[in-house]
C-alpha cells in the first residue's frame, strides 16, 4: 500500500511570516501565510483587496514563471514554487497576503517554505478531502515536447529534460510523491538560467531580482555558482518541483501519474487544461473517514500518496 492520504482537509495551524525578493521583478515582497477553512483552497490576497485562487482557471502567463490573474487585470507572478511546498506538504487551504504581486524567490527553491510550514505546523479540519482522479490518459504535444496524465493509484510523477549543453544534457527523474520524497528529493532544488540569455532577459523586465543567491548559474561548460550543485541532476529535480506546483492548480490532490518530457510551465498547465476540458478523463471523489471503513478497502479504494503531514 502507497502511503495513505489523511481523509480530512489540513490548514496551517498558525501564521506565516516571510520576507524576500520578486525573482523577475526585482522588488522586496512580504507576505503572510495563513490559517483558513475547509474548501477555501489556496488563495492570493494583494494588497489593494483582489482575491485571486489558485485554480486552473486563473492561469494568465506560463513563459517565465506561472502568473495567476483575476480576469481584471490584477495578478500574482511566480507561484510555483510556494504551490509546490504547500502541496507536497498536505496543505489543503490557505490565504496567501502579499504586497506585491510576486511570490519571492528565497533561494531559488522550495525549501524555506517547507521550513516555515513545518515549524508552523497543520491542523486537520473538520471538512473531508477529495481528490481529482484521473479516469483515462490525457496527452498534450507541443513541438518536441509532450506531456500527458495517465490514471494511476496515488501521485506519482516521471520527467525527462534534455538541454543541448554538457552541463545538463538528458535527465529524468520518477518520484511517487509524498512528504517525506518532497522533502528529500525536490524541495531543495533550485531554478536555473543559462548566462548567455541574461541580457535578453534583463532587456524584457525579467530576472531583475536573480542572483548567485537564488539561481543556478549555468556558463558554457560549467556551474558558475561557486558551491556547485545540491544534487548531481538537480536540473530536473527542479522540473519536477515546478510540476508539483503547477499541478497544485488542479485544485485537489491527484490520483494519477504525470509524464513529460521535455516540458516546463507551459506544458504542465496545457495538460490540465486538457485534463479539464474533458468530462470523461475525470471525476472528484471523497476520501472516506478512518472510522468508517475497514483496512482492506482503504487500501483497494485509496491507496493514494501521503500527503498528511508526519515528518521524515
Amino acid at each position: 500500500m502507497k502511503g495513505f492520504i489523511g481523509a480530512r482537509q489540513t490548514t496551517l495551524a498558525s501564521e506565516i511570516s516571510l520576507k524576500g525578493t520578486g525573482v523577475h521583478s526585482g522588488a522586496p515582497v512580504s507576505m503572510a501565510l495563513c490559517p483558513a477553512d475547509g474548501d477555501t483552497g489556496v488563495r492570493f490576497l494583494l494588497s489593494d483587496g483582489t482575491e485571486i485562487a489558485a485554480d486552473q482557471g486563473s492561469i494568465t502567463g506560463v513563459t517565465m514563471s506561472t502568473v495567476l490573474g483575476d480576469g481584471n487585470g490584477s495578478a500574482v507572478a511566480t507561484v510555483e514554487h510556494l504551490l509546490a511546498a504547500l502541496h507536497g506538504l498536505g496543505v489543503d487551504n490557505a490565504v496567501v497576503e502579499m504586497d506585491n504581486p510576486e511570490v519571492p524567490i528565497m533561494d531559488g527553491s522550495a525549501s524555506y517554505f517547507v521550513e516555515a510550514i513545518d515549524e508552523a505546523g497543520l491542523a486537520e479540519l473538520d471538512t473531508p478531502r477529495r481528490f481529482l482522479k484521473v479516469l483515462k490518459p490525457v496527452r498534450v504535444d507541443d513541438g518536441g515536447a509532450y506531456g500527458e496524465l495517465t490514471p494511476y493509484n496515488g501521485f506519482h510523477l516521471d520527467i525527462e529534460i534534455e538541454f543541448d549543453t554538457p552541463v545538463i544534457g538528458n535527465q529524468r527523474i520518477e518520484i511517487d510523491l509524498n512528504p517525506g520524497s518532497f522533502r528529500r528529493e525536490l524541495a531543495r532544488a533550485r531554478t536555473f538560467g543559462f548566462m548567455k540569455d541574461v541580457e535578453r532577459l534583463w532587456a524584457s523586465g525579467l530576472a531583475l531580482g536573480a542572483s548567485l543567491e537564488n539561481t543556478v548559474a549555468i556558463g558554457d561548460d560549467r556551474v558558475i555558482n561557486r558551491e556547485g550543485l545540491r544534487f548531481a541532476d538537480e536540473f530536473v529535480r527542479h522540473k519536477a518541483l515546478d510540476a508539483v506546483g503547477d499541478l497544485a492548480l488542479a485544485g485537489a490532490p491527484i490520483l494519477g501519474a504525470f509524464r513529460s518530457h521535455r516540458g516546463g510551465h507551459r506544458l504542465n498547465t496545457l495538460v490540465l487544461k486538457a485534463l479539464f476540458a474533458d468530462a470523461e478523463a475525470w471525476t472528484m471523489i471523497e476520501a472516506p473517514r478512518y472510522r468508517e471503513v475497514r483496512h482492506a478497502e482503504l487500501s483497494h479504494r485509496l491507496a493514494a500518496a501521503n500527503f498528511a503531514a508526519e515528518r521524515s
